[in-house]
């Protein structure tokens, strides 16, 4: 099983976010227990951002086993096609491409997104497996 890592979780994990950062935390090691957890290198830039250097970065995500795992031809055209169905449905510009190419890459080279982001994810790739861990582990205290 491999699951693909949003960047929102890095985040929450890396930034000992008060309020989500416990959370965030079980369900990755929940997840890695199950197999492997990836990041596309949208995943890894934007995580990357929050820290001093991108040495420090890479070293924490090897510390947490999150594996680089690049975008292919076909996920990025995906992502692309999902980006045109979002601009046809007129909705606001909050979105950026970025988060289309996370969202088709953990559809089509992972088996499921862990993410606090499911509405928008549900909604352009309807298939995909998320696990919300805002959701799974509020929830089940």
């Amino acid at each position: 099983m491999i699951t693909a890592v949003d960047t929102n979780v890095l985040l929450d994990i890396f930034g000992a976010d008060p309020k989500f950062g416990h959370t965030s935390s079980e369900a990755l090691r929940d997840c890695l227990q199950e197999g492997a957890a990836h990041a596309c290198e949208i995943a890894w830039v934007e995580t990357a951002t929050a820290f001093p250097n991108p040495q420090t970065c890479k070293q924490m995500m090897e510390k947490l086993t999150i594996e680089f795992s690049p975008i292919t031809e076909e996920t990025a055209l995906l992502a692309a096609k999902a980006w045109h169905q979002y601009r046809k449905d007129g909705e606001k510009r909050e979105r950026v491409v970025a988060d289309f190419l996370i969202g088709a890459h953990a559809l089509l080279q992972c088996n499921r997104l862990l993410t606090r982001d499911r509405g928008f994810y549900r909604k352009y790739f309807k298939s995909l497996h998320i696990i919300d861990p805002n959701v799974t582990y509020t929830q089940s205290r």
